[in-house]
C-alpha cells in the first residue's frame, strides 16, 4: 500500500515539476517578444518621421496655398519627435495613451495632407510627391501591421500572466512581471469619415 501511495505521490510531484519546467521560460521569452514587437512599431514610426520632412518640403513647393495643413503636419511630427519612448511606457497607461494620441494626431494631419493632393492636380502629378506619397502610404500600412503584431504579442504575454500554470510560474519566478498595455483606437476613429464631393 505504501508503494502505491509513493508511486502516486511521485507521479503528482513529477507532473507539477514538468508543468513548471515547461512554462518556466515562457514569461521572459514572451516579454522579449513584446519588446521586439514594440521596437518594430517604433521603427515604423521613425521611418514615417524621417519621410515627413521630405514630403512637406516637396508639397510646400506645389501647395503654398495649403500652408495650414502643412503646418499641422509639421507641428504633429514635432510633437511626436519630442516624446521620449522608454520600455516603461509599456507599463504606464497614461504615458502609453499620450504616445498613442500624438501618433493619432500625426496620422490625422497626414490624412488631411493626402486630401490636399487630391484637390490639386498639379501637386498630384508631381513625380516626387507621388513617390513620397507612395512611401508614406506604405509606411502607414507597415505601422498598421507592426501594431497588429504588437497587439498579438502583448496578448500572448498577458495570457501567460493571467492563466494557469503561467500565472503560478510568474508569481513564483517573476514576481515583477506585470500585464502590458496594448493599442486602443481613439474614440473619434470609431465614427465613419465624412466624404463630400
Amino acid at each position: 500500500m505504501k508503494a502505491i501511495v509513493g508511486v502516486i505521490a511521485a507521479i503528482i510531484i513529477g507532473g507539477i515539476v514538468m508543468m513548471f519546467a515547461t512554462h518556466m521560460n515562457n514569461v521572459p521569452k514572451l516579454d522579449e517578444s513584446v519588446k521586439a514587437s514594440w521596437a518594430q512599431v517604433q521603427n515604423q514610426y521613425q521611418r514615417r518621421a524621417d519621410l515627413i520632412p521630405n514630403l512637406v518640403a516637396t508639397v510646400k513647393g506645389y501647395a503654398s496655398h495649403e500652408k495650414e495643413v502643412l503646418t499641422q503636419v509639421t507641428e504633429a511630427r514635432a510633437k511626436v519627435g519630442q516624446m521620449t519612448i522608454t520600455p516603461e511606457v509599456l507599463n504606464n497607461p497614461a504615458a502609453f495613451k499620450a504616445f498613442e494620441q500624438a501618433q493619432g494626431e500625426l496620422s490625422s494631419a497626414l490624412s488631411r495632407l493626402m486630401m490636399v493632393s487630391e484637390r490639386y492636380p498639379d501637386l498630384k502629378a508631381d513625380k516626387n510627391f507621388m513617390a513620397l506619397q507612395s512611401q508614406l502610404e506604405g509606411t502607414e500600412n507597415r505601422i498598421s501591421v507592426a501594431r497588429r503584431d504588437y497587439i498579438d504579442t502583448v496578448k500572448q504575454y498577458n495570457l501567460e500572466l493571467r492563466t494557469v500554470p503561467g500565472r503560478w510560474v510568474a508569481s513564483f519566478l517573476y514576481p515583477d512581471a506585470t500585464v502590458k498595455e496594448t493599442f486602443s483606437a481613439e474614440p473619434q476613429s470609431q465614427k465613419a469619415p465624412t466624404v463630400s464631393f
